[in-house]
């Protein structure tokens, strides 16, 4: 009967692979379209509510 294999150790032997330029564009625009909307909102909400 074979054990479960466990999770960290599946982990530790998955090699590590660096970002594509389009991985990191994309994590760049999703962050700053984020902030961008927080900061649209929180103005909006403050002309609302005054």
């Amino acid at each position: 009967m074979q054990e479960n294999p466990k999770i960290s150790e599946e982990i530790k032997k998955i090699e590590y692979e660096p970002l594509l330029p389009i991985e990191k564009k994309l994590i760049t625009w999703s962050i700053i379209t984020g902030l961008g909307l927080i900061i649209i909102l929180y103005i909006i909400n403050r002309l609302i509510i005054k």
